[in-house]
């Protein structure tokens, strides 16, 4: 037989037809799943509004010394880096990292916070990425870390210039517990009782209503459970409606009375427990369509406008170990014992005063015979009549119910500084005294957010660089040029009493406190003034030192660094 011999069997060559329509359409799947991968949805989420009908509520290692030296120098003599030319965004990948990291210099933003923080054309920036590594640890005081702080010179920006793009550091990595976000919060036990006045409610500088966002909603729009019983004092109906508006559109569940300016505000302090105790949600009486649906309170609790509660998910864990069915008062006492011997043995308010319903009952009926005029006449303490002295007297005298101690909320009773306290590595259940006016400022709302991605043990959590950087998570950077040679247990006493000093005023509380490092050349500190969580769901973090702030300055007066600067943390999210 003649012949060739046959080649490899080939049923799929291109001069087949059903071959040449399968490659095309491969290929057109190949392209479209390209392109949609590259897309980028735009989703509006619709915010839910949840009240319980407020309007209708209305009336009812370290290093050498040398290099030490060398990094303070670097902090006082930036370098500059421009051409003066735009140049277009520029991101990078880490192999530990999915998300989008940019490095250039948003300049828009950067002339924006030279005028809010009130700095000069030209100043430090530093931006850092942060990756947090959730864990199934403990939550630690402070973590220390093998990377550095600063990979590079710190460098200075004039706004009026353009610059190239940055380029960015691996991110820092730092070891978290897996503990809960605060949208995962449910408060429902709890019913929350505020008096205050419009103007203060109102005012943008003392509206307690960001605060209020944090702890009563799931940060959506939507309410965790806990209920709001708002007294404004000698409001017009249409400031009550104001109000009430405003709490429903914040997502926050809560009911607006208008109390008396004829009452004293020790008075109307205690009438806020017998208001909660007959409200009908406190019983679990709550209209929903056509039925009824049971949200009995447990604990009634009594707070100030400036009353903060930072880790609403821990809360709500520590108080059912207590049997709400007892009569309980459970409460702080003030950090000063200059206050506990003013004041008495009792639950400071500010930190937070919790009753359960049987402890509210007694007060309720006893209500009327706990607020004569001579009852409030020995709730002067020196500085007129205390709401606090007057609750305590009120359960005192008509009960055998004594103060439960609850150490982790938190009075602060301080002045100056408040430093030393947030960066103790402490969490903390409550927070108070922070809107200044004599006591110490603070920013709660925005320390927080941070929680969104870290969860709510990270927050004011420390972490520790190899190159002697301590960040104390949503309240500041600090760098010690001289290294860490103290002991970071210890509070930095950086703040004071008032009116009397005795040195151990807040040994009790704190332990004994190492020397502050103010005006010491061994300490330099950026603190936190904003926090926004971004579209991306990152959280960036705005932490800001002026070079004219008195604490920064070495022993001979000389300010530490020449300029004023910013250092942005930016989390990334989780994936």
């Amino acid at each position: 037989m003649g012949g060739k011999i046959p080649g490899p069997h080939r049923c799929f060559t291109m001069r087949n037809p059903f071959a040449r329509a399968l490659v095309l359409g491969l290929g057109l799947f190949v392209l479209c799943a390209m392109m949609a991968r590259s897309d980028r949805l735009d989703v509006r989420t619709t915010i839910v509004r949840t009240g319980t009908f407020p309007k209708n509520a209305i009336p009812a290692p370290q290093r050498p010394p040398a290099q030490q030296a060398a990094w303070v120098q670097q902090l006082a003599t930036p370098t500059e880096e421009h051409d003066g030319k735009e140049t277009a965004s520029v991101g990078q990948a880490f192999l530990n990292v999915s998300h989008y990291m940019a490095c250039d210099y948003n300049m828009e933003q950067l002339r924006k916070w030279k005028i809010k923080f009130g700095f000069e054309e030209k100043f430090e920036y530093t931006k850092r990425y942060v990756r947090a590594e959730r864990l199934d640890i403990p939550r630690k005081s402070i973590t220390n870390l093998r990377q550095n702080f600063l990979p590079e010179r710190v460098k200075s920006l004039n706004v009026s210039k353009k610059y190239k793009p940055g380029v960015c550091p691996e991110p820092l990595t730092v070891p978290v517990s897996r503990s809960p976000f605060p949208s995962m919060a449910n408060l429902s036990d709890f019913m929350f009782g505020v008096s205050t006045t419009y103007k203060r409610f109102s005012d943008p500088r003392t509206s307690p209503v960001n605060d209020w966002t944090f702890w009563l909603t799931n940060g959506k729009g939507a309410s965790n459970g806990g209920k709001l019983v708002l007294t404004l004092t000698d409001a017009s109906d249409e400031e009550l409606e104001n109000a009430a508006d405003e709490l429903f559109d914040a997502g926050i569940d809560a009911d607006v009375f208008r109390s008396d300016a004829n009452m004293l505000m020790a008075v109307r302090y205690l009438a806020l427990v017998p208001l909660m105790y007959n409200h009908p949600e406190r019983e679990g009486k709550r209209m929903r369509g056509q039925g009824w649906s049971k949200m009995r309170k447990k604990w009634l609790v009594l707070a100030d406008d400036d009353t903060f509660f930072p880790a609403p998910h821990e809360l709500a864990q520590r108080f059912r170990a207590y049997n709400e069915e007892q009569p309980m008062y459970v409460g702080t006492f003030s950090e000063d014992v200059n206050n506990i011997a003013r004041h008495g043995s009792q639950a400071f308010g500010g930190g937070g005063v919790f009753l359960s319903v049987p402890t509210a009952q007694q007060i309720t009926e006893d209500y009327d015979s706990c607020k004569t005029d001579d009852k409030v006449r020995e709730a002067n303490s020196g500085w007129g009549p205390q709401g606090d002295i007057l609750l305590r007297k009120c359960i005192d005298e008509n009960s055998e119910t004594k103060l439960t101690l609850l150490n982790d909320l938190w009075q602060l009773d301080m002045y100056g500084d408040p430093s030393g306290f947030y960066e103790s590595g402490i969490k903390p259940l409550s927070l108070h005294h922070y809107r200044g006016g004599g006591w110490h400022v603070a920013h709660p709302w925005h320390y927080t957010k941070v929680a969104s991605i870290c969860g709510e043990d990270c927050t004011l959590q420390r972490f520790q660089t190899a190159d002697d950087f301590i960040i104390s998570n949503g309240f500041s950077v600090a760098y010690y040029p001289e290294g860490i040679d103290f002991d970071v247990n210890q509070v930095e006493r950086t703040f004071h009493p008032a009116p009397e000093d005795k040195e151990w005023n807040f040994d009790f509380a704190f332990g004994p406190q190492r020397q502050s490092l103010h005006e010491s050349g061994r300490k330099i500190s950026w603190d936190l003034q904003e926090a926004n969580i971004q579209e991306d769901g990152s959280v960036s973090q705005i932490y800001v030192r002026k070079h004219s702030d008195w604490r920064w300055k070495n022993s001979d007066g000389s300010e530490m660094s020449e300029m004023d600067g910013i250092i942005e943390l930016v989390w990334l999210p989780m994936h």
